[in-house]
């Protein structure tokens, strides 16, 4: 893809599933990657793969939760890798249980690391991207928030959020040189899911339901979301702002 050669990203939740198989995307094309994650372990791992590789990437430790957390990162990515170009917001967590069921304390942790990190990451990020004129911003949010979910309702409203705080900026931006996109999985074997379904009565059951629900016949993995945030990400997608792209396998097909 155009343009993300020598360009630095930065991957919130880089150690694992979506977020790792984005990191070592952008290493391919030849970008150098903040692999940003509250695992250190996890992200020193995929950063040292990239560099085994032939890439350039580097670990940093960020609790995305805690804003002043956010603007060090933001400072230790400038010092290890140079300015930022490209902000992926990947890192997400939930558990799958009927809203009745669930609490105060559970929806602070859910906005926390779903919306108020989201928030806390742009926030510290754009203000480089305004200044030089360029920028390219893709977060990923979830089918959730485009059809909803059922046992999901916090996570939903948060991913739905992300959507509208999304297209907010891509309007605010879009005279500065500044891409704003969204990416959408629909059900995808990550950890995430794992914990999901770990919640529900018969995991089994409805693993087997979401198959039966995606016209391709198959849950979603990993590697089948970093083309699509690649794509966005680069100068192939320049004249593209403020859009939502479901990669679901065709489970949603909303317009």
């Amino acid at each position: 893809m155009q343009g993300l050669k020598d360009k630095v990203v930065i991957v919130t939740g880089g150690g694992n599933g979506i977020g790792a198989a984005t990191c070592h995307r952008f290493g391919v094309e030849g970008a150098m990657v903040a692999v940003w994650d509250i695992d250190v372990a996890a992200a020193d791992a995929v950063a040292q793969e990239i560099s085994n590789a032939g890439g350039t990437a580097s670990a940093i430790d960020c609790d995305i939760t805690n804003y002043d957390t956010v603007e060090a990162a933001v400072m230790k990515t400038g010092q290890a890798l140079g300015p930022i170009h490209v902000l992926v917001n990947n890192a997400g967590w939930d558990v799958f249980r009927p809203f009745l069921k669930t609490d105060p304390e559970l929806w602070e942790k859910i906005i926390a690391i779903n919306l108020r990190g989201v928030l806390n990451t742009h926030h510290a990020v754009l203000p480089g991207m305004v200044e030089r004129g360029h920028g390219r911003v893709v977060n990923v949010a979830s089918d959730a928030a485009r059809v909803g979910s059922s046992g999901e309702a916090v996570y939903a409203a948060c991913k739905g959020g992300i959507v509208a705080l999304s297209k907010t900026l891509a309007r605010e931006h879009a005279r500065q040189g500044i891409t704003f996109n969204v990416v959408c999985p629909g059900p995808t074997e990550t950890a995430l899911l794992d914990s999901f379904m770990a919640e529900a009565a018969n995991p089994e059951k409805l693993a087997d339901a979401f198959r039966r629900a995606v016209p391709m016949g198959r849950l979603g993995q990993p590697d089948d979301l970093p083309g699509a945030i690649a794509f966005l990400a680069s100068d192939d997608a320049a004249y593209i702002t403020g859009q939502v792209l479901s990669v679901s396998g065709g489970l949603t097909m909303n317009g």
